[in-house]
């Protein structure tokens, strides 16, 4: 196959002219952000069945605020505050890093589960040598478990109405 002058690739058809033809540009990839921002947040994003977590974290004394509020008053549910602070516990760090945490979307341990993986997410880049500890514990791991959804015909996803012979 020819070159043109500006190292674009050259169509040749028997018969026709000689076409160049430009090829295609690869898409602009948005690059993750690993390094703070203005505020010196490292940020990190959690998903869980329909619940979405922005997560901050920068060193600090240890607060945790999800939506302006106390852990313990956001989550009434043990097991939700516990599965929140496993992340912290098993790598040591709930009293040396402030963690601010914005999430919406479906119930408590949906949200629960949003926040461990950006809490987890934004601890890889903030410390790169918690990798191990966090891949280990299986905090990076997103669990990709859906509602499944309703059929036509049916009362549910696989709930089916009561038959009647007659």
């Amino acid at each position: 196959m020819a070159e043109a002058q500006n190292n674009e690739p050259l169509i040749s058809v028997p018969g026709a002219a000689v076409v160049a033809v430009a090829a295609p540009k690869a898409a602009e990839v948005p690059t993750r952000r690993t390094t703070p921002d203005k505020g010196g947040f490292i940020w990190g994003t959690g998903r869980r069945k329909s619940s979405i977590a922005r997560v901050r974290i920068k060193p600090g004394s240890g607060k945790l605020v999800i939506n302006k509020k106390e852990l313990d008053k956001y989550f009434a549910r043990v097991q939700d505050r516990q599965a929140v602070m496993a992340v912290l516990k098993a790598l040591d760090v709930e009293k040396s890093l402030d963690i601010f945490v914005n999430v919406k979307g479906g119930g408590t341990t949906g949200q629960s589960g949003a926040i461990v993986l950006g809490i987890a997410r934004a601890l890889n880049f903030y410390d790169a040598g918690l990798l191990p500890a966090l891949r280990d514990g299986g905090y990076l791991t997103r669990d990709s478990r859906m509602v499944e959804r309703k059929k036509p015909g049916q009362k549910g996803a696989r709930k089916k109405f009561q038959f009647s012979k007659r």
